[in-house]
C-alpha cells in the first residue's frame, strides 16, 4: 500500500474513532439501542428489558447519565426509549427535555426497567434493549462498537440481521493498525495535507469546553476546581504541569458528572478523548502555536492513542486512559522537542510503559477523573524526562527497547494478563456495601 493510501486509511480511522458523544459511551450504547427499539415499536413504551455484557455493566453502573442527575443503565435505557434521538448515535441523549427525564425516573421507580448481565456472550461490548408496548415488542442488539446495531426484531420477525460469529474473521482495521509504527504516525502527522486533518480542531473545541464547564465546580468530584483553588491558596504551583492536570481532569469531572455537553471521544471513550487532546491543547496554548501546528499535534495524539488501543481489548480491566495519554505524550513531546521529536516520543512512551500501566478500570464513575489525572501527569513527566534524554530502560519489567514493542507488551498485559482481574472487579462491584 502506497503512502497516500495509508494516510487516507488513517484519516478514515480517525474520523471513525474520534467522534462526539454526550455521556459515558457504555450507558449511551444501551440508551441508543432503546431509542432505536422505541422508534421501531411505533407506540408508547410500557416496559424495557436490557441485557448487557459484564464489561458494559461494569462501566454503566456508577456513571451519571447526562441531563438526568442519576447514575446507571436503567435511567439510560428509560430516557433513551422515552425521548432519545434514534438518529443521533452517541449523542442520542443530547436534547432530553425535563418531562422525558421525569417520566424516565418514574419508570425506574415503578420497576418498569430491568437491566441484567447477559451470560456467555462472546462480545465484551454487548447491549440489548427489548421494549414492550401495548401491542408490539421490539428487540435491538448492539455488539463490538457502541453504535453497531447488528439485529432488530419486531414481534418475532427480524427486520435487520447482520450478526456474525464472534472471532470468525480478522478485523481488517485492527490488522492495519497493528502493522503501523510510531515513525509512520509521526510522518503522517507532519506531512499529511493540512486540509485533510483540519476537522480535528473540533476535538479541541469540544473537550476544552467541557474543561471550562468542569472548572465551575458543579460536577463530579470537582477535582479540577479544587486543584485550581489550591493554586489560589498557594498550596500548588501555577505552572504548565498543573495546567495540564487541572484542565484535563476538569473535563473528566464534567463528563462523568453528567454535563449535557458532548466530549470528543477516542477509541469509543470520552475520557480517552479527553486524555488524548486536552494536554495537547494546554501545551499548544502555552507555546502559542498556530492552528495548523496544534491540529497536526492533535492528529499525532489521536492516531497514537488509536494505535496503542489497537493492541487492547475493546473493554477490559485495563484503564485505557493510560494509552490515550500516551498519545498526548507523543504530541506534547513533538511540540516541545527542539530536535529529533521521534526519538523524544519513543523515550516518553517507553517511560510511560514503566509507570502507570496496569491501572485497573473499575467501571465508569466520577472517580475516572482521578485516573485521567494520573495518566496525564505520567505523560507530561515522561515527556520532561525524555527531553533530558532519560527513559526507562528496555531491561525493566514490561518495558522493551522499542517503544512500539512496549505498546504490544501493554496489549498482552491487558488482553491476556488481566482477564481474571476483570471478573473479580465486577463481582466486587456487584456485591460491595452489603453489610
Amino acid at each position: 500500500m502506497d503512502k497516500m493510501a495509508v494516510w487516507k486509511q488513517m484519516i478514515d480511522i480517525i474520523k471513525t474513532d474520534v467522534t462526539p458523544a454526550t455521556g459515558c459511551t457504555e450507558p449511551i450504547a444501551l440508551a441508543y439501542a432503546a431509542a432505536v427499539a422505541a422508534r421501531e415499536l411505533g407506540e408508547p413504551v410500557r416496559f424495557i428489558d436490557g441485557l448487557v455484557s459484564a464489561n458494559l455493566m461494569k462501566n454503566g453502573m456508577g456513571v451519571t447519565v447526562p441531563g438526568t442527575g442519576m447514575p446507571g443503565l436503567s435511567i439510560a435505557a428509560a430516557v433513551g426509549a422515552l425521548g432519545g434521538d434514534a438518529d443521533a448515535g452517541l449523542q442520542v441523549l443530547q436534547h432530553l427535555n425535563p418531562d422525558v427525564v421525569a417520566l424516565g425516573k418514574q419508570y425506574v421507580a415503578d420497576g418498569k426497567i430491568t437491566v441484567s448481565v447477559k451470560d456467555n456472550t462472546p462480545h465484551v461490548l454487548y447491549a440489548e434493549a427489548v421494549v414492550y408496548g401495548g401491542n408490539h415488542r421490539v428487540q435491538v442488539v448492539i455488539v463490538d462498537d457502541h453504535t453497531n446495531i447488528v439485529y432488530i426484531e419486531k414481534d418475532g420477525r427480524p427486520i435487520l440481521d447482520e450478526r456474525v460469529e464472534a472471532g470468525s474473521e480478522e478485523d481488517p482495521k485492527i490488522a492495519f493498525l497493528n502493522d503501523l509504527t510510531l515513525a509512520d504516525i509521526v510522518e503522517f502527522a507532519e506531512q499529511v495535507p493540512y486540509e485533510d486533518i483540519a476537522f480535528l480542531i473540533e476535538a479541541e473545541r469540544l473537550n476544552d469546553h467541557l474543561s471550562k464547564e468542569g472548572l465551575t465546580g458543579n460536577y463530579g468530584l470537582k477535582v479540577g476546581y479544587n486543584l485550581q483553588q489550591m493554586i489560589e491558596k498557594g498550596l500548588l504551583a501555577d505552572d504548565l504541569m498543573q495546567s495540564i492536570r487541572i484542565r484535563s481532569v476538569a473535563a473528566s469531572d464534567a463528563r462523568m458528572g453528567g454535563a449535557a455537553f458532548p466530549a470528543m471521544t477516542n477509541s469509543g471513550s470520552g475520557n480517552q478523548g479527553i486524555a488524548a487532546t486536552e494536554p495537547v491543547t494546554v501545551v499548544a496554548d502555552f507555546l502559542k502555536v498556530d492552528e495548523e501546528r496544534r491540529v497536526r499535534a492533535l492528529a499525532l495524539s489521536s492516531m497514537v492513542a488509536i494505535y496503542a488501543h489497537s493492541f487492547l481489548p475493546k473493554l477490559s480491566a485495563f484503564c485505557a486512559t493510560v494509552t490515550a495519554a500516551m498519545g498526548a505524550a507523543a504530541a506534547m513531546a513533538w511540540l516541545l522537542a527542539e530536535d529529533n521529536p521521534l526519538g523524544v516520543i519513543e523515550k516518553a512512551i517507553a517511560t510511560m510503559s514503566g509507570s502507570v500501566v496496569g491501572m485497573v478500570c473499575d467501571g465508569a464513575a466520577n472517580s475516572c477523573g482521578m485516573k485521567v489525572l494520573a495518566s496525564v501527569t505520567s505523560a507530561y513527566e515522561a515527556v520532561l524526562l525524555a527531553l533530558s534524554d532519560v527513559r526507562v530502560a528496555g531491561s525493566d519489567g514490561l518495558v522493551a527497547n522499542s517503544a512500539d514493542e512496549c505498546l504490544r507488551n501493554v496489549g498482552f498485559l491487558a488482553s491476556k494478563g488481566m482477564q481474571q482481574t476483570d471478573d473479580e472487579v465486577l463481582q466486587i462491584m456487584l456485591n460491595k456495601n452489603q453489610v
